[in-house]
């Protein structure tokens, strides 16, 4: 049985304050989307054994520190019948000055080189000619993707294949901002990757295992930063082959939702999304074309629903204070109708 599995078992059998106390150990204990220590990807191991080096050190630097500070408050202090006298004072020594500067010294330096040779072999790896690549451009407030060789743009939830270590197929994420500073940062896969407006990063993960890994945009970049979030989705080559082959057809155009289709063409919404297939050519806002294939909206803050999506249509700052999308005050009937069409965008 896990650590997890018995404290949890443990919550179940103990009643009242207790149970919520074993409740919240086992929250410790639960795997979390976003944790470091549990890296899913080359690089994310790379930085959790450096991570585990720089640990190590000021954990002993904490023991060596903390040792002598207890050992001279126990050896030292005031005793019952004890004279208080003055300490012989020592005038400088030449070995505990050589070793406190030389000690410091070698520990930079090897926290300097293990931080060096992690750095060059992550952005030093030789790209494979079979690799993904996507571009990555980052806005206030939400991420788009573009997968030039496969002819594909979304929004949002970035799909890659899962990497088989016999056959190494890692993702390459050329970036950049379209506007302000962003940062691209999914713990379990790779470090942080700035986006920064007129420059070019690059950045790799080849995930192990199929699943969600989330992530966040680590730098302030204004008033929704925080709901700024980072969904990727690791698939099976299988998967990752069927979901290709959706995002590259066009469109859906359902009859049964032409009126809806007319509300979109005939209202801003064209003017800032694209729908392929459609005059809806518009660049500012997200890709549209396969929104309902999506899992969420609004870059992964809102479960995709047609009650939600509907909510945020109405009113964007129901669910994203501050973001850059108007409120269309469109009348019931028409918000209905443009719901329904958007949910037919598989």
């Amino acid at each position: 049985m896990s650590l997890s599995m018995y404290v949890a078992t443990v919550a179940r059998l103990l009643p009242g304050s207790l149970d919520g106390l074993a409740r919240r150990v086992a929250l410790c204990f639960t795997p979390d989307p976003t944790n470091i220590f549990a890296p899913e990807a080359t690089p994310a191991h790379s930085i959790f054994g450096l991570s585990m080096l720089v640990l190590g050190i000021c954990a002993g630097i904490f023991l060596v520190v903390g040792g002598l500070l207890l050992y001279v408050v126990i050896r030292f202090r005031h005793r019952r019948g004890y004279t208080v006298r003055e300490p012989v004072q020592i005038y400088g020594s030449t070995q505990i000055e050589v070793s406190w500067t030389v000690i410091p010294i070698l520990i930079i330096v090897v926290l300097f080189l293990a931080t060096a040779r992690i750095i060059f072999t992550t952005e030093m790896a030789r790209k494979p000619a079979d690799a993904v690549n996507v571009v990555v451009i980052g806005h206030q407030y939400w991420w788009e993707y573009h997968y030039p060789k496969l002819g594909i743009t979304t929004a949002n939830e970035l799909h890659i294949p899962v990497s088989d270590p016999r056959h190494p197929q890692p993702s390459y994420l050329t970036m950049t901002s379209a506007d302000t500073d962003h940062s691209y940062w999914v713990p379990r896969l790779a470090g942080k990757m700035d986006l920064i407006p007129n420059k070019i990063n690059t950045m790799w993960m080849d995930p192990e295992k199929p699943g969600l890994y989330l992530g966040q945009c680590a730098q302030y970049c204004g008033v929704e930063h925080a709901k700024m979030l980072i969904r990727v989705y690791a698939d099976t080559p299988a998967e990752f082959a069927k979901w290709v082959a959706n995002q590259q057809k066009p469109a859906v155009q359902d009859p049964s939702v032409a009126e809806g289709r007319a509300v979109f063409m005939h209202n801003a919404c064209m003017e800032c999304h694209t729908i392929s297939g459609t005059a809806a050519k518009g660049k500012f806002g997200p890709d549209l074309s396969h929104l309902a294939s999506r899992d969420t909206f609004a870059s992964g803050a809102v479960p995709l629903t047609e009650q939600n999506l509907r909510a945020f249509i109405n009113n964007p700052d129901t669910y994203k204070p501050g973001v850059l999308m108007p409120a269309m005050h469109l009348n019931d009937h028409d918000l209905d109708a443009v719901t329904k069409y958007l949910m037919t965008l598989r």
